[in-house]
């Protein structure tokens, strides 16, 4: 569930003409009477903006400064697990980073019954925006926006972070100022070496690694980058690249596009768990499909999606790395440091 928030640099809501609270909302969030004075005596909630498994986002603005923020509350049931590991990722992992790519976390209260985080608050999601305003079509803002969430990655993993759940509905959009924020990170976990097994299933069906979906459970960096592949190449033409409906139809849309792997593309991917031999063997299209329907990208864009979509995890560059592709050179605002090295393909 995306955690839609703001910028404090919006354009405020005057204390006069700020939208009223919706009264279902405010009885939704005083259900069973308890009483939330901190959080109603400081922010006007104006409505609700979506709901997940573990919480459900508002919109609330700042009864002292007029600026909203997003609201995420979370239902604390201590009957079953307490509060949810999620949220604990999420507030411990999210306190520690400051970056413009990645959605700031403000404040957090907690009562008996609910903990609730105060975001920035952005216009709307990825997802929602290519649907607004279509496929980016021009070079230049495409290869700002895909900068950007290569930023953001970058930042998440120089801090030993993994996203796990890299998808458009966790990339907000401020739409004026052409920003993009990776948010939700309630499936994020700090990484270490060596590298741990975690759960299998993370990250929303269409942007899941290859990896994951054969059945490896030992995973790092490479899993956010093969996301991001994904999500670049449908900024590009509005549509998923593999929109499975299930694993196995994920799996086989990769295939058909990427080739069937074999011990030479990928060695190991025959000793995976959920690999099997009689898979059908299709041949690599070189994406000739994204390049028809993704003109922004050129010939440069197309390298960096191959490059994040190689099924070897170990063969797809850090976000870092593909920081310094030919591809983002025009971008403005991309840092010119000297860590910022001449590209050299991997």
């Amino acid at each position: 569930m995306s955690t839609l928030a703001p910028s404090l640099s919006s354009a405020p809501y005057s204390t006069s003409t700020a939208p009223q609270a919706d009264l279902a909302v405010l009885a939704e969030l005083l259900d069973a009477g308890e009483e939330e004075d901190e959080i109603f005596g400081r922010f006007q909630i104006v409505e609700k903006l979506g709901e997940g498994t573990y919480g459900k986002v508002y919109k609330a603005v700042s009864k002292e400064t007029g600026y909203p923020f997003a609201l995420k509350k979370i239902r604390i049931r201590y009957e079953e697990e307490g509060v949810p590991g999620t949220a604990i990722r999420e507030v411990s992992l999210l306190k520690e980073c400051n970056h413009p790519n990645v959605i700031r976390l403000h404040e957090v209260f907690s009562n008996p019954s609910a903990l609730y985080l105060v975001f920035e608050f952005l216009d709307m999601d990825l997802r929602v925006y290519i649907k607004r305003f279509g496929a980016y079509t021009d070079s230049l803002l495409l290869k700002n926006a895909a900068c950007q969430c290569f930023r953001g990655v970058e930042y998440c993993h120089s801090h030993r972070v993994l996203h796990r759940d890299l998808k458009p509905q966790n990339v907000l959009v401020d739409v004026d100022k052409h920003t993009l924020k990776l948010a939700d990170f309630g499936l994020a976990r700090a990484f270490s070496v060596p590298l741990r097994a975690y759960t299998h299933e993370v990250v929303t069906l269409w942007y899941r690694a290859p990896e994951i979906l054969l059945g490896q459970s030992k995973y790092a960096n490479p899993i956010d980058i093969w996301s991001l592949g994904c999500i670049m190449a449908e900024m590009a033409t509005s549509q998923a690249l593999f929109p499975g409906d299930s694993e196995i139809d994920t799996i086989f849309k990769m295939f058909r596009i990427l080739g069937t792997p074999t011990e030479e593309v990928w060695p190991g991917v025959s000793q995976l768990r959920d690999f099997k031999q009689e898979f059908p063997k299709w041949p690599d299209t070189h994406f000739s499909d994204l390049r028809t329907k993704g003109p922004g990208l050129g010939d440069s864009g197309m390298d960096v999606v191959q490059l994040c979509l190689r099924f070897n995890p170990v063969e797809r560059p850090s976000a870092r790395r593909l920081l310094q592709h030919p591809f983002f050179d025009m971008v403005d605002g991309l840092d010119q440091q000297a860590s910022r090295g001449p590209w050299r393909q991997p």
